[in-house]
């Protein structure tokens, strides 16, 4: 249980981002999701829960405030809405990052495992936040996401499951990710995606998060792939990158076209609120490519490595 005192609306982002809130909130999310059995202290349970489901509430809140006045640009016809959100790959948070070039061209195999350590300890499980995010939502969308876990799933086939995938990446590294050794910022980014999904006052963000992970993903996984086959991993140990790389446009352009469009059709007010959560994912991403090249940059002449990157 968290042992701080619960923020008010202007609590800093350095609360919201430090190791001790976002560590607490990762070890609430990992015991309240796993399957468990009825308890006798379940009324305890659900008084902690109720108090950590406040601060989930706040840190979500803060991070919507961040990205309010850019969301309001974002157009409530239901076409022009999606024409803008596919330019977010352009223009948004963390797009373009110079890390991934690097990752690429120049990381050593220590420095990749690193790297993968933290993005696997900070993985909330793209199927599971699907699986939230399409409660109740109208069937033509529900429809898209079905379709998108299934994907995940591995079409019915084991062998095909993505999830399994990072493990084999897992182990080809040695990494062995810990909440303790997890950078804040990819913890808040996992805990903003797991916010949103299991909330439904947050369900239309929820759906904005999880369809600009779709539309950014396949440059950066490519790049990560790359990195990946230079440093000795085989098809199979890096095939999750290489997957995504190719898979996620397509499932972008589906997201786009059998949900988005659908659903702020319906009601325009859901294109703020998609554009919202696509903005906080974003934004919790940049702030992850931060403070990774702080880490694996430290030391170097960060200009000329930026410079290589930007070339590339």
């Amino acid at each position: 249980m968290l042992e701080l005192p619960t923020p008010d609306r202007n609590a800093s982002a350095e609360f919201y981002f430090s190791d001790d809130f976002q560590q607490s909130l990762a070890r609430w999310n990992r015991t309240r999701l796993e399957p468990q059995f009825p308890r006798e202290n379940w009324r305890q349970t659900m008084l902690d829960d109720t108090r950590m489901q406040t601060l989930e509430g706040d840190f979500l809140e803060s991070l919507r405030m961040s990205v309010l006045d850019k969301a309001a640009e974002a157009p409530t016809d239901a076409e022009a809405f999606v024409a803008w959100f596919e330019t977010l790959k352009e223009w948004g948070p963390g797009q373009n990052d110079p890390l991934f070039p690097w990752l690429a061209e120049h990381a050593t195999r220590e420095e990749l495992r690193w790297f993968f350590e933290q993005e696997a300890a900070g993985e909330a499980g793209f199927d599971d936040l699907v699986a939230y995010t399409q409660v109740k939502l109208p069937d033509q969308a529900k429809m898209e996401l079905a379709r998108n876990y299934w994907d995940e799933m591995g079409r019915g086939n084991m062998k095909g499951m993505h999830g399994p995938m990072l493990q084999i990446v897992a182990r080809a590294l040695d990494v062995h990710p810990t909440i303790e050794n997890t950078v804040p910022e990819s913890l808040a980014l996992a805990n903003a995606m797991t916010g949103m999904a299991t909330s439904r006052r947050y369900a239309w963000h929820s759906v904005g998060a999880l369809g600009v992970i779709e539309l950014t993903a396949p440059g950066r996984s490519a790049l990560v792939a790359k990195g990946l086959r230079r440093v000795g991993l085989s098809n199979a140990e890096r095939r999750y990158f290489d997957l995504h790389a190719v898979l996620d446009v397509k499932h972008s352009e589906d997201w786009n076209r059998e949900a988005l469009i659908p659903l702020v059709r319906e009601d325009p007010r859901r294109a703020v609120a998609i554009a919202e959560g696509a903005l906080m994912r974003l934004c919790c991403g940049e702030r992850c490519f931060d403070r990774y090249r702080s880490h694996l940059w430290n030391g170097r002449e960060e200009s000329a490595a930026r410079e290589h990157a930007q070339a590339a």
